[in-house]
């Protein structure tokens, strides 16, 4: 049962702690911000961090920061592009289970994922979450993609879709509910979202995106108010309870995800979804809570696969 209010990704990592470490292939972790959160989760039990990149710059960086990482495993690489190379081979050959973006960009890290020859590239486009814990929503907001693809069409819309989907229902969370965003509620010739969000509940309804509930169009009032849908006569299933918000673009998303932490003190943590497995994104401007939150989401995601694998 989720809690209300600040707590929900704390909830998340007390319940990671609980199951066993997932290794993870830590890419590039040279300065402050990549190492300390490798450490961080390490410390916590939520990871089993393999550290890539040049040695003597994280050892260096371990004894600025004072950081202990002597029982910690480190694979000596030169720059951080071959960091990335190393650390998708270890997912490739099986000796890691997610990953985890160190001081490197989110762009030379994912140019690495999804190199066709070499890469963990799935059939499905990858995506972002951010998953936040608002003091005046009720439940966890997931809310894609505001970090990945900039100007996503029907097939890339669907695969986010579903990308967030199944890492709700790895989290627990049946029949996640998905407001798909728009500026208003009727679908209009002249607005491509909101032509979209009808395409893709009619996709779902025909099985196209399995798992969830969708609406859409609705303005971001009415998704996440039940009062607002009421006033406009919106009878959805979705209005007042979603779990989702997909947005129209990744500047939307990415403005509303930032307007909630800096405006309504929401806490946030973040991964990439749609590679063979998940990726946790960390950035510069994350604490400890949103660091670890992160790792954990991952957790939950790699645990709850490999419980498939082998149902299946």
């Amino acid at each position: 049962m989720m809690t209300t209010g600040h707590g929900q990704l704390e909830q998340f990592i007390e319940q990671a702690t609980t199951a066993r470490p997932v290794t993870t292939a830590v890419v590039h972790p040279v300065a402050e911000n990549g190492l300390s959160g490798a450490v961080e989760a390490s410390n916590k039990g939520l990871i089993k961090p393999i550290l890539i990149g040049p040695a003597y710059k994280i050892q260096a960086t371990a004894d600025a920061e004072q950081l202990n990482i002597s029982g910690l495993e480190i694979i000596d690489v030169p720059h951080s592009h071959a960091a990335a190379e190393a650390a998708v081979n270890l997912i490739r050959e099986g000796s890691a289970e997610t990953l985890m973006k160190g001081d490197i960009s989110t762009s030379e890290l994912l140019a690495a994922v999804i190199h066709k020859q070499h890469g963990i590239r799935t059939e499905r486009r990858l995506s972002h979450v951010f998953v936040l814990d608002v003091p005046n929503y009720h439940k966890p907001l997931f809310i894609t993609d505001a970090a990945i693809n900039v100007d996503p069409k029907l097939d890339q819309k669907k695969d986010i879709v579903q990308n967030c989907i199944d890492f709700c229902l790895a989290l627990g969370i049946a029949q996640p509910k998905v407001a798909i965003l728009a500026a208003v509620e009727k679908v209009k010739s002249y607005m491509p979202a909101t032509i979209d969000a009808a395409a893709l509940c009619k996709m779902a309804d025909r099985g196209q995106i399995k798992g969830g509930i969708l609406d859409g169009p609705l303005a971001f009032d009415n998704a996440i108010s039940r009062e607002a849908a009421i006033d406009k006569h919106i009878d959805s299933p979705v209005s007042g309870d979603a779990d989702i918000l997909l947005a129209p673009d990744l500047e939307s998303a990415n403005m509303i995800a930032k307007q909630l932490m800096y405006l309504a003190s929401a806490k946030s943590a973040g991964i990439a979804l749609g590679a063979r497995v998940p990726i946790i994104l960390n950035s510069r401007s994350d604490g400890t809570l949103a660091r670890l939150a992160s790792s954990a989401l991952a957790s939950h995601m790699v645990l709850s696969q490999t419980q498939a694998e082998k149902e299946a």
